[in-house]
């Protein structure tokens, strides 16, 4: 029997697991559709609505990953690798880390104006985020390792765009901004949005290992 015939003999049992990871990748979308809701307000004050949201929706992404790891030591089978279990769980918790960081910064800093590369990479933010969502949604049989496999190649060009506009962003900041407080606070907001990127990246990675291993 094959490793991918064991893993889909086996897929069907797993009630612990697939759900949770489900509700993790669901979470994640919200977070990110909340930080461009955020980055969108130009009111501080109502900004500070959503980022309060998002702070509650990490709380929520590490009650997800805290029950996954604790589910490891109480699941005899499980539907892949626990060490892979382990990574994508900590990895997607990674992703809600540093958008809430985002998000605390610009509250934290009194960040008063928004730029458009901001805007920008929350948007792609999101869409990373969404893209996530559908691969983790497609682990629950891997019937469909074509479409993972698009997705983790789509997340590692869009990790590319944010280092760009990232970079370019950061460039005409240098450049351009006289004050050197109000510099600081925006390169620190951009290259941790960068960072949330960066660990979209690193979903992508665990994926294409759990498609490996499962080959």
């Amino acid at each position: 029997m094959t490793m991918n015939s064991v893993f889909n003999f086996f897929s069907p049992k797993d009630k612990v697991f697939q759900p949770m990871f489900e509700q993790a990748s669901n979470n994640l979308v919200l977070i990110a559709k909340t930080l461009v809701l955020a980055v969108n307000t130009p009111e501080q004050e109502k900004r500070k609505t959503h980022i309060k949201e998002i702070e509650r929706l990490e709380e929520v992404g590490d009650g997800f990953k805290h029950a996954i790891i604790l589910g490891l030591g109480k699941t005899f089978i499980t539907p892949f690798d626990r060490e892979d279990i382990h990574a994508l769980a900590s990895s997607l918790d990674d992703i809600i880390d540093y958008i809430y960081a985002s998000a605390m910064n610009m509250d934290l800093y009194n960040l008063k104006t928004i730029t458009k590369p901001m805007i920008e990479l929350a948007e792609l933010l999101l869409e990373m985020c969404k893209d996530i969502n559908t691969a983790v949604a497609e682990l629950k049989d891997l019937t469909n390792t074509k479409l993972i496999a698009e997705i983790c190649i789509k997340i590692n060009k869009g990790e590319s765009t944010a280092d760009y506009i990232c970079n370019t962003a950061l460039g005409k900041l240098f450049d351009n901004q006289a004050n050197a407080i109000e510099l600081i606070k925006q390169k620190e907001v951009l290259q941790t949005m960068e960072i949330a990127s960066d660990k979209c990246d690193d979903v992508a990675n665990v994926l294409e290992t759990i498609l490996i291993k499962n080959a």
